[in-house]
């Protein structure tokens, strides 16, 4: 969530899975190499501007090595309620994000 991560991508290529795989609330389908490419000129990347804000984190450990994660965001005023699952294969990569969904929540959803 921190913006200078999110513009990096060095620190991007740590954090994501190469196999990563997200499904966007327009149903389009990112890839690795979409998100590499996409990421840092999205919203939430400049230093100064809007962030992400998380909340109600929870996470389940669903097998040795895999962490499912849910978690809310508000950025500038839009909220989102996000999944992700997370993987380790090794010490020497750590955890990486391998999968993610978020679903915007409407102003009325309280």
């Amino acid at each position: 969530m921190d913006p200078a991560v999110r513009a990096s991508r060095a620190d991007f290529e740590r954090l994501l899975d190469p196999e990563f795989v997200e499904v966007g609330s327009s149903g389009r389908r990112y890839t690795y190499a979409d998100m590499l490419a996409w990421l840092p000129e999205h919203a939430g990347s400049a230093r100064g501007g809007p962030r992400y804000e998380p909340s109600a984190i929870e996470g389940v450990l669903l097998a040795p090595g895999l962490v499912h994660l849910t978690y809310e965001t508000d950025f500038d005023g839009h909220r989102a309620r996000r999944s992700s699952l997370w993987r380790r294969r090794s010490e020497e990569t750590g955890w990486r994000i391998y999968y993610h969904q978020g679903t915007p929540v409407p102003p009325e959803a309280a």
